[in-house]
């Protein structure tokens, strides 16, 4: 019962965590010698850590576009 799913675990993922993932799903397409198969997964699993590390950039983005226009006291 306690256990998590993957997609709440990624919930979780911090952007340095996302990114460094990422990082390794390229470096393991780009050395290939995957399977289709294998080499569809990873894709996939980039995709979503792209994703994830897009949202912490808007994020960020959104609070300092906030910061900017907060009136300064």
């Amino acid at each position: 019962m306690g256990e998590m799913t993957d997609e709440k675990k990624d919930e979780r993922l911090s952007y340095e965590q996302a990114r460094a993932e990422l990082a390794s799903v390229v470096e393991r397409l780009e050395a290939g010698g995957t399977s289709l198969e294998e080499s569809l997964a990873l894709w996939e699993r980039g995709e979503k850590l792209a994703e994830i590390c897009q949202r912490w950039l808007d994020g960020a983005r959104a609070r300092i576009d906030a910061a900017r226009q907060s009136p300064e006291s």
